[in-house]
């Protein structure tokens, strides 16, 4: 992965421009957060869905889990199925299977993922993408159901397992898949129970292999079916 020089987006953050490569597939050019120090919320959007400041630049940083995400969805099967990314961020994995003409929905809760969305996509000369505001806790009557739900680094708070859990339940289809590339973190166990009892059998796997930059990354492959 590589940047380039930073340049200012002219609403109150910084932002960079990235180069990110992906297995077996075309580099990825990402608008993204210059660091983790940006913070812009004048209207308090961000507070009202429950994005606190030291949490607001998360989504719009390229984390490793994303990165191992995007090289999953170059060569994953995607047949005819409705794919929902959640919690997307930069969105790697849905700007990956669009590209490969998938039937992918980005979603996040963070009001200006769409924004970065749309900007990236135009980085990608990639045609307009479906995006819908995914609120863990909340109700989303327009999101729809899915027969394959992805997300990278999902897990870092302790009310994730829950309400994450819950959330795939309102939004998988009968028979649905889902898979979560999760970086060792403590919040596994919960979720796994959680997802027990919507119907979903486990099957793990490790993520051993570095990061493209040889970077060293550890991690999880969770892979949630319901039959």
């Amino acid at each position: 992965m590589t940047s380039s020089p930073t340049d200012t987006s002219g609403l109150g953050y910084f932002v960079k421009r990235e180069t990110v490569a992906i297995a077996g597939g075309a580099d990825l050019n990402i608008r993204s957060l210059l660091d983790k120090q940006q913070w812009h919320d004048p209207l308090g959007e961000a507070l009202a869905l429950g994005v606190s400041s030291a949490t607001w630049p998360l989504f719009g940083l390229v984390w490793p889990s994303a990165q191992k995400m995007a090289d999953l969805m170059q060569t994953w099967p995607l047949h005819n199925l409705r794919i929902l990314e959640i919690g997307c961020g930069l969105a790697l994995a849905s700007l990956v299977i669009h590209r490969r003409l998938g039937n992918i929905t980005a979603s996040d809760c963070h009001p200006y993922t769409q924004r970065f969305l749309s900007a990236n996509l135009l980085l990608n000369a990639l045609p307009v993408m479906a995006y819908q505001s995914g609120h863990w806790a909340r109700e989303n009557p327009q999101l729809g159901e899915f027969d394959l739900i992805i997300g990278s680094d999902v897990l870092y708070e302790r009310d994730h397992p829950a309400q994450l859990a819950d959330f795939i339940q309102r939004h998988a289809a009968s028979h649905a898949q889902v898979l979560i590339i999760d970086p060792n973190r403590g919040q596994r166990s919960a979720f796994n129970k959680r997802m027990a009892v919507h119907g979903f059998g486990l099957s793990r796997s490790d993520i051993v292999l570095p990061l493209h930059d040889l970077t060293p990354y550890r991690g999880s492959l969770l892979n949630y079916q319901r039959d």
